[in-house]
């Protein structure tokens, strides 16, 4: 009788095993990384009898974890992809948004600024109409001050979610070693008597960890496992974890760069940080933000130096040259604000170095880093998005000298330079915070063109002259005034005046001759003249000296001999717009990206290139959630709690636990009956 009560007795705890195990199940159905666990029943070791072995009962070999390691890495690798993407489609969207929107994006302020242009053209002397002009030129300063700021906050938004994501980073790490240290202390382990629920622990936390950065998990002894970052950095060995971290990047200090702290030591691992959450927010910092950095600096740039130069030779109502529209581009602090340092540059650190702008229409958007190496004099500058160098020499002793580059140059102006010191180059980055209005008063405005040309008063041939277009008033490889506009209000060197004459060396063609005050011949005498064409008067290169006076005109017709025409000061020229109309006409002039962009065009490309960016991002969003579905159903098939099957075997086992107790009962029967036989 003892046999058989052992034997119900066995079947009554074993399957109340099974039962307490399906139940767990059941209740963990909704519980992150949990794996469906399953009892295995082992028949116990029978007793030897002389008629063969008598059955004792059942026995749990073990309570085991359904999970497949394939299965569960493909998990892994779909979280850290599906990571970057949701992190990066987030920071695309918002700065498309910023960039797109019709009262956040810039359009709008452009087209209404050059929209009061066009019309103060039509009444240059009315002041309500140069006020206009005014208030819309300070709304496209306020825009560009504006988005860059929303650039700024932005970027130390992506800094903060870097700063919180190494934080959530490091706190899965730490527990990822502490679950390896009490998985390889768990009693029965050597026996294979796995504790389940601190596998699910690690699974579902090394999930966690792929959702913010990639990584490879490999098995180990004691059923520990080690987590490294792709290229094989560690970041679990064991029991002991690293630590991330960040800081400010020594090439910008605007920028953090990732590190790993191991055993005392502390490496810059920013290159190695890809996928997940943290690589999508290096991804988007350097493939969209940065290059918007760029691109709204370059349009700044643009805008200010086009500007600004029609309006310096314009007149204004004054009877003045026009000055800055706005700030100025090459403003000596600014210049040397595109330069920074590398903190990790070699003593003294005295390098001063400074960027101008050469010509807007070709100054092309990105960064550049100027390294040297040798003796400190040999130089390259490398295109940071490519990769590539594209300019490299040696500095002359002193150093003093220029890098030329197309649209800038890099100006060196003194300090010492050693092997390995970097220089982050950046022409456009800042212009869209430092544009500013110059102009304050609406009299300033200049509208007007400060030449105009008259025909003398005796001539009798058909010859005519246009009222002129104006060049500079700078000589550009001085900058400083030419000779002619050196006094206030005034054509300092005239007027002048164009007579023509026969050609001394035939008599059947034309010649003129420019003259200034008291009869001094300006430029090139005698120069000959087509009367079948239109002719222009001096020349339109700065190189070609007194042929060169800022300013060009033409004629046409057949003038006769005695003919003359003057150009003068185009004095009380207060309802003159032939400036306003230039300044106007700017709006759709291809002034960028080599002449062949406007300014409205080449903010379109800037959204453009940001939009199609964001699509892009949203497919691969879809596609990466495409495949964590699949995987996450394909680990579920085999890990996860169907709560029909549960309640099926739920049946079963009680089922199970009724017939042991049943037998315990004909046991107890059995032995009643025996004992009644012998009273």
């Amino acid at each position: 009788m003892a046999g058989l009560i052992g034997i119900g007795l066995t079947g009554i705890l074993g399957h109340q095993g099974a039962l307490n195990t399906t139940g767990n199940n059941i209740t963990n159905a909704n519980t992150p990384g949990y794996s469906r666990q399953e009892v295995v029943f082992e028949t116990q070791q029978g007793q030897r009898t002389g008629a063969g072995s008598v059955g004792t009962g059942v026995s749990i070999s073990e309570i085991r974890r359904l999970a497949n390691e394939y299965l569960v890495q493909q998990v892994r690798e779909d979280s850290t992809l599906t990571g970057e993407q949701q992190t990066l489609n987030t920071e695309l969207s918002r700065l498309d948004n910023l960039l797109g929107g019709e009262t956040t994006g810039l359009n709008g302020a452009l087209n209404n600024f050059f929209a009061s242009l066009q019309n103060a053209a039509e009444d240059p002397a009315s002041l309500p109409q140069r006020q206009l002009v005014l208030s819309e030129a300070q709304q496209v300063v306020n825009r560009f001050q504006a988005l860059n700021q929303e650039f700024i906050q932005q970027r130390e938004s992506i800094k903060t979610q870097m700063q919180q994501g190494v934080k959530d980073a490091n706190t899965l790490m730490k527990n990822i070693a502490e679950l390896n240290l009490a998985i390889s202390e768990s009693p029965g382990l050597a026996q294979g008597k796995m504790p389940n629920e601190l596998l699910d622990q690690r699974d579902e936390s090394l999930r966690k960890l792929s959702e913010l950065v990639n990584i490879r998990v490999t098995e180990t002894e004691g059923s520990q496992v080690n987590v490294s970052l792709s290229n094989g950095l560690s970041l679990v060995v064991g029991r002991n974890a690293a630590q991330l971290g960040t800081q400010n990047s020594a090439e910008d200090p605007t920028r953090l760069e990732f590190t790993l702290t191991n055993g005392g030591r502390t490496l810059n691992i920013d290159e190695q940080i890809t996928g997940g959450g943290l690589g999508g927010l290096k991804r988007f910092d350097n493939e969209a933000l940065k290059p918007a950095f760029d691109e709204l600096g370059r349009i700044a740039i643009s805008i200010s130096s086009a500007m600004n130069h029609q309006h310096e030779i314009g007149m204004d109502l004054a009877g003045e040259l026009g000055g800055l529209f706005f700030s100025d581009v090459n403003d000596l602090a600014v210049q040397r604000s595109r330069v920074v340092a590398n903190a990790n540059n070699q003593l003294p650190r005295d390098g001063q170095l400074a960027v101008e702008i050469t010509d807007s229409s070709k100054l092309p958007a990105g960064s550049w880093t100027l390294q040297f190496g040798g003796d400190g004099r040999s130089f390259e500058l490398i295109d940071k998005a490519s990769g590539k160098v594209v300019n490299q020499g040696r500095l002359p002793d002193p150093v003093e000298s220029e890098i030329s580059m197309p649209g800038f140059n890099i100006r060196i102006e003194g300090g010492t330079f050693n092997a390995g010191d970097k220089y982050l180059i950046q022409p456009s980055r800042n212009a869209a915070e430092s544009i500013n209005l110059e102009v304050s008063r609406e009299e300033d405005l200049a509208f007007a063109s400060p030449i105009r040309a008259t025909t003398g008063e005796q001539n009798t041939g058909t010859g005519e002259i246009d009222q002129g277009a104006m060049l500079n008033v700078r000589n550009p490889f001085t900058g400083s005034l030419l000779p002619g506009f050196q006094s206030s209000g005034e054509l300092a060197n005239g007027p002048l005046t164009i007579k023509f004459d026969t050609d001394p060396n035939d008599p059947s063609a034309l010649t003129y001759t420019v003259t200034g005050p008291g009869g001094t011949v300006v430029g090139t005498p005698n120069q000959p003249y087509d009367p079948g064409k239109t002719n222009t008067v001096f020349s339109g290169d700065p190189a070609d000296g007194d042929d060169y006076q800022g300013f060009q005109f033409k004629i046409k017709g057949k003038p006769a001999v005695g003919d003359s025409f003057e150009i003068g000061y185009n004095d009380n020229g207060i309802s003159d717009n032939r400036n306003a109309e230039l300044l106007a006409a700017l709006g759709t002039a291809n002034t960028m990206n080599g002449g062949t962009q406007s300014f409205t065009e080449g903010y379109a490309g800037v959204v453009e290139a940001v939009g199609v960016k964001t699509r892009q991002s949203q497919f691969d969003l879809e596609a990466g959630k495409t495949l964590l579905e699949q995987s996450s159903a394909q680990r579920e098939s085999v890990s996860g709690v169907n709560l029909d099957e549960e309640a099926g075997k739920l049946i079963q086992f009680q089922a199970g636990y009724n017939a042991s107790a049943q037998v315990i009962s004909v046991a107890q029967d059995l032995f009643n009956t025996l004992l009644q036989t012998f009273r």
